[in-house]
Protein backbone atom coordinates (compact mmCIF):
# COMPACT_ATOMS: atom_id res chain seq x y z
CA UNK A 1 0.00 0.00 0.00
CA UNK A 2 1.25 3.71 -0.78
CA UNK A 3 1.02 6.48 1.59
CA UNK A 4 1.62 10.22 1.01
CA UNK A 5 1.00 13.44 2.62
CA UNK A 6 -2.60 14.42 4.21
CA UNK A 7 -3.03 18.24 3.88
CA UNK A 8 -5.96 20.35 4.62
CA UNK A 9 -9.03 19.99 2.70
CA UNK A 10 -9.37 23.20 -0.42
CA UNK A 11 -12.58 24.80 0.65
CA UNK A 12 -14.31 26.89 -2.15
CA UNK A 13 -17.22 29.19 -1.34
CA UNK A 14 -20.31 28.58 -3.32
CA UNK A 15 -23.97 28.18 -2.24
CA UNK A 16 -22.96 25.43 -0.27
CA UNK A 17 -19.48 25.07 0.55
CA UNK A 18 -17.64 22.55 -2.22
CA UNK A 19 -14.19 20.64 -0.41
CA UNK A 20 -11.74 19.11 -2.03
CA UNK A 21 -8.81 16.80 -1.34
CA UNK A 22 -5.80 17.51 -3.67
CA UNK A 23 -3.54 14.29 -4.04
CA UNK A 24 -0.97 13.79 -6.32
CA UNK A 25 -2.26 17.09 -8.38
CA UNK A 26 -5.65 15.58 -8.63
CA UNK A 27 -8.97 17.15 -6.81
CA UNK A 28 -11.30 14.74 -5.31
CA UNK A 29 -14.68 16.38 -4.72
CA UNK A 30 -15.45 15.71 -0.74
CA UNK A 31 -18.96 16.78 -1.25
CA UNK A 32 -19.55 13.78 -3.35
CA UNK A 33 -18.67 11.54 -1.37
CA UNK A 34 -20.74 12.27 1.65
CA UNK A 35 -23.34 9.99 2.58
CA UNK A 36 -20.62 6.89 1.70
CA UNK A 37 -18.43 5.00 3.49
CA UNK A 38 -14.64 6.76 3.47
CA UNK A 39 -11.43 4.61 4.77
CA UNK A 40 -8.20 6.51 6.83
CA UNK A 41 -5.15 5.01 7.09
CA UNK A 42 -2.41 6.01 8.83
CA UNK A 43 1.37 4.46 7.93
CA UNK A 44 2.45 5.51 11.47
CA UNK A 45 4.87 8.10 10.14
CA UNK A 46 4.83 12.08 9.89
CA UNK A 47 6.16 14.14 7.72
CA UNK A 48 7.77 17.40 9.05
CA UNK A 49 7.92 21.36 6.89
CA UNK A 50 11.50 20.21 6.41
CA UNK A 51 11.04 16.86 4.22
CA UNK A 52 11.83 14.40 6.90
CA UNK A 53 9.67 11.44 7.84
CA UNK A 54 9.03 11.00 12.18
CA UNK A 55 6.89 8.69 13.92
CA UNK A 56 5.51 12.16 15.95
CA UNK A 57 5.60 15.91 15.57
CA UNK A 58 7.69 17.75 17.96
CA UNK A 59 4.95 20.38 18.34
CA UNK A 60 2.88 21.98 15.87
CA UNK A 61 3.55 20.01 13.18
CA UNK A 62 7.16 20.61 13.42
CA UNK A 63 9.76 18.64 14.16
CA UNK A 64 12.13 19.54 17.01
CA UNK A 65 14.88 21.21 15.06
CA UNK A 66 12.29 23.01 12.93
CA UNK A 67 10.09 24.52 15.33
CA UNK A 68 13.30 26.07 17.46
CA UNK A 69 15.18 27.20 13.91
CA UNK A 70 12.12 28.34 11.80
CA UNK A 71 10.64 31.66 11.35
CA UNK A 72 6.78 29.86 10.32
CA UNK A 73 7.31 28.41 14.06
CA UNK A 74 8.03 31.86 15.92
CA UNK A 75 5.66 32.99 18.46
CA UNK A 76 4.72 35.80 16.55
CA UNK A 77 2.89 33.31 14.50
CA UNK A 78 1.04 32.39 17.43
CA UNK A 79 0.87 36.02 18.86
CA UNK A 80 0.59 38.43 16.06
CA UNK A 81 0.98 41.19 18.56
CA UNK A 82 4.47 39.85 18.48
CA UNK A 83 4.94 40.89 15.11
CA UNK A 84 7.97 43.32 14.58
CA UNK A 85 9.20 42.90 10.46
CA UNK A 86 7.36 46.56 9.81
CA UNK A 87 9.85 47.77 12.10
CA UNK A 88 12.87 46.31 10.25
CA UNK A 89 13.56 44.00 13.73
CA UNK A 90 14.32 40.37 13.06
CA UNK A 91 12.85 37.74 14.74
CA UNK A 92 14.44 34.36 12.93
CA UNK A 93 14.36 35.68 9.08
CA UNK A 94 13.85 38.98 8.67
CA UNK A 95 12.74 38.68 4.97
CA UNK A 96 10.72 35.81 5.46
CA UNK A 97 9.40 37.81 8.26
CA UNK A 98 8.98 41.09 5.95
CA UNK A 99 7.02 39.04 3.28
CA UNK A 100 4.45 37.45 5.45
CA UNK A 101 3.76 40.29 7.99
CA UNK A 102 3.77 43.30 5.75
CA UNK A 103 0.59 42.48 4.39
CA UNK A 104 -2.67 43.94 4.01
CA UNK A 105 -5.01 41.61 7.12
CA UNK A 106 -8.70 41.57 7.95
CA UNK A 107 -9.65 41.79 11.90
CA UNK A 108 -13.12 40.77 11.66
CA UNK A 109 -15.73 39.64 13.49
CA UNK A 110 -17.17 35.33 13.14
CA UNK A 111 -19.64 33.63 14.12
CA UNK A 112 -19.73 30.08 14.33
CA UNK A 113 -20.24 29.06 17.85
CA UNK A 114 -20.91 32.59 19.00
CA UNK A 115 -19.55 35.81 18.29
CA UNK A 116 -15.23 35.56 18.05
CA UNK A 117 -12.90 37.83 16.67
CA UNK A 118 -10.05 36.87 14.76
CA UNK A 119 -7.89 38.05 11.92
CA UNK A 120 -6.55 36.81 9.01
CA UNK A 121 -4.02 38.49 5.27
CA UNK A 122 -6.90 39.99 2.82
CA UNK A 123 -5.24 37.28 0.36
CA UNK A 124 -6.87 34.69 2.88
CA UNK A 125 -10.44 36.17 3.57
CA UNK A 126 -13.03 33.17 3.21
CA UNK A 127 -10.79 30.74 2.89
CA UNK A 128 -9.93 31.23 6.59
CA UNK A 129 -13.54 31.74 7.61
CA UNK A 130 -15.09 28.32 6.13
CA UNK A 131 -11.48 26.39 7.75
CA UNK A 132 -13.38 27.51 11.12
CA UNK A 133 -16.44 26.97 10.77
CA UNK A 134 -17.91 30.29 10.44
CA UNK A 135 -21.51 30.72 9.31
CA UNK A 136 -21.45 34.71 9.70
CA UNK A 137 -18.42 36.83 9.30
CA UNK A 138 -18.39 40.99 9.18
CA UNK A 139 -14.70 42.72 8.37
CA UNK A 140 -14.33 45.29 11.23
CA UNK A 141 -10.84 46.54 9.80
CA UNK A 142 -8.36 46.18 7.31
CA UNK A 143 -4.81 47.25 8.56
CA UNK A 144 -1.41 47.05 6.04
CA UNK A 145 0.74 44.56 8.55
CA UNK A 146 -0.14 41.62 10.83
CA UNK A 147 1.20 43.45 13.89
CA UNK A 148 -1.62 46.04 13.86
CA UNK A 149 -3.99 43.07 13.32
CA UNK A 150 -2.35 41.65 16.38
CA UNK A 151 -2.86 45.05 18.33
CA UNK A 152 -6.50 45.24 17.66
CA UNK A 153 -7.53 41.69 18.32
CA UNK A 154 -5.94 42.07 21.85
CA UNK A 155 -7.84 45.20 22.19
CA UNK A 156 -11.57 43.55 21.12
CA UNK A 157 -10.33 39.87 22.54
CA UNK A 158 -11.12 41.57 26.23
CA UNK A 159 -15.01 41.87 25.38
CA UNK A 160 -15.67 38.63 23.36
CA UNK A 161 -13.72 35.34 22.39
CA UNK A 162 -10.81 34.70 20.34
CA UNK A 163 -11.32 31.05 20.10
CA UNK A 164 -13.90 28.65 17.85
CA UNK A 165 -15.68 26.33 20.66
CA UNK A 166 -15.41 23.18 17.87
CA UNK A 167 -17.77 21.39 19.76
CA UNK A 168 -20.77 23.38 19.70
CA UNK A 169 -19.21 24.51 16.15
CA UNK A 170 -20.23 21.11 14.77
CA UNK A 171 -23.38 20.47 16.97
CA UNK A 172 -25.43 22.49 14.17
CA UNK A 173 -25.66 25.81 12.52
CA UNK A 174 -25.89 28.71 15.26
CA UNK A 175 -28.52 31.00 15.72
CA UNK A 176 -27.96 34.37 13.08
CA UNK A 177 -26.14 37.38 15.41
CA UNK A 178 -26.99 40.99 14.71
CA UNK A 179 -23.30 41.34 13.43
CA UNK A 180 -23.50 44.76 12.39
CA UNK A 181 -24.88 45.95 15.70
CA UNK A 182 -21.58 44.17 17.58
CA UNK A 183 -19.33 45.43 15.28
CA UNK A 184 -20.67 49.00 15.83
CA UNK A 185 -20.13 48.27 19.56
CA UNK A 186 -16.99 46.57 19.57
CA UNK A 187 -15.33 49.30 17.33
CA UNK A 188 -15.21 51.73 20.12
CA UNK A 189 -12.63 49.03 21.70
CA UNK A 190 -10.17 49.96 18.96
CA UNK A 191 -7.21 51.72 19.99
CA UNK A 192 -7.19 55.46 18.78
CA UNK A 193 -4.40 54.91 16.47
CA UNK A 194 -5.09 52.34 14.57
CA UNK A 195 -9.02 53.20 14.35
CA UNK A 196 -8.24 54.99 11.00
CA UNK A 197 -8.55 51.42 9.41
CA UNK A 198 -12.34 50.65 10.43
CA UNK A 199 -14.01 49.15 7.66
CA UNK A 200 -17.31 51.16 7.00
CA UNK A 201 -18.59 48.25 4.94
CA UNK A 202 -21.39 46.59 6.53
CA UNK A 203 -21.56 43.67 4.57
CA UNK A 204 -22.54 40.10 6.34
CA UNK A 205 -20.67 37.09 4.72
CA UNK A 206 -23.17 33.96 5.24
CA UNK A 207 -21.66 30.51 4.36
CA UNK A 208 -23.50 27.31 4.18
CA UNK A 209 -21.70 23.96 4.90
CA UNK A 210 -22.74 20.19 2.95
CA UNK A 211 -24.07 18.09 6.33
CA UNK A 212 -26.85 15.56 6.08
CA UNK A 213 -26.89 15.20 9.41
CA UNK A 214 -24.75 16.62 12.77
CA UNK A 215 -23.60 14.77 15.42
CA UNK A 216 -25.49 14.85 18.93
CA UNK A 217 -23.09 13.55 21.28
CA UNK A 218 -19.55 14.63 19.32
CA UNK A 219 -16.50 12.12 19.93
CA UNK A 220 -13.04 13.30 18.53
CA UNK A 221 -11.45 10.64 16.79
CA UNK A 222 -7.81 10.89 15.86
CA UNK A 223 -4.98 8.77 13.64
CA UNK A 224 -3.15 6.63 16.71
CA UNK A 225 -0.43 3.96 16.96
CA UNK A 226 -3.54 2.23 18.82
CA UNK A 227 -6.22 3.42 16.34
CA UNK A 228 -4.51 4.16 12.71
CA UNK A 229 -7.49 3.72 11.04
CA UNK A 230 -10.56 5.10 11.00
CA UNK A 231 -13.51 4.66 8.48
CA UNK A 232 -17.23 5.08 8.36
CA UNK A 233 -19.72 7.05 6.72
CA UNK A 234 -19.29 10.57 6.12
CA UNK A 235 -22.15 12.90 7.03
CA UNK A 236 -20.61 16.34 6.37
CA UNK A 237 -18.14 18.53 6.20
CA UNK A 238 -17.53 21.85 8.14
CA UNK A 239 -14.63 23.67 9.08
CA UNK A 240 -12.18 21.44 8.69
CA UNK A 241 -13.76 19.11 9.84
CA UNK A 242 -15.50 15.49 8.80
CA UNK A 243 -18.38 14.41 10.16
CA UNK A 244 -18.82 10.96 10.58
CA UNK A 245 -21.42 8.32 11.64
CA UNK A 246 -21.83 7.56 15.49
CA UNK A 247 -20.93 10.63 16.59
CA UNK A 248 -17.88 11.03 15.24
CA UNK A 249 -15.33 14.20 13.78
CA UNK A 250 -12.22 14.02 12.09
CA UNK A 251 -10.21 17.33 12.18
CA UNK A 252 -8.23 17.19 9.08
CA UNK A 253 -6.21 19.81 9.69
CA UNK A 254 -5.00 19.10 12.69
CA UNK A 255 -3.42 15.72 10.56
CA UNK A 256 -1.47 17.65 8.23
CA UNK A 257 1.40 15.68 7.49
CA UNK A 258 0.38 12.18 8.38
CA UNK A 259 1.31 9.74 5.97
CA UNK A 260 -2.36 8.11 5.11
CA UNK A 261 -3.92 6.24 2.40
CA UNK A 262 -7.65 6.83 1.53
CA UNK A 263 -10.56 4.81 -0.04
CA UNK A 264 -14.39 5.01 -0.40
CA UNK A 265 -17.10 3.04 -1.20
CA UNK A 266 -19.40 5.01 -3.87
CA UNK A 267 -22.34 3.39 -5.72
CA UNK A 268 -21.68 -0.20 -4.61
CA UNK A 269 -18.39 -0.21 -6.11
CA UNK A 270 -15.38 0.27 -4.45
CA UNK A 271 -12.70 2.42 -5.60
CA UNK A 272 -9.24 3.26 -3.44
CA UNK A 273 -7.79 6.37 -3.42
CA UNK A 274 -3.81 5.98 -2.48
CA UNK A 275 -2.13 9.70 -0.95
Amino acid sequence: MSYSVLKKMSAFDDTVVDYKLTLNNHDYNMNSLIGHNIILKWSGQVKCFCGKNFKKFYRSGFCYNCYWSLPQASQSIFKPELCTAHLEIEERDLAWEKKFQIAPHYIYLANSSGVKVGITRVSQGITRWIDQGASQVIILAEVPNRRFSGDIEVAIKKYVSDKTNWRKMLSGKPQNLNLVELKNNLSNYIPKDLKKYLVNDNNVIEINYPVDKYPQKIKSVKLTEETNVISGRLNGIKGQYLILDNNRVFNVRSHEGFLVSFEFNKNLSKQSVLF
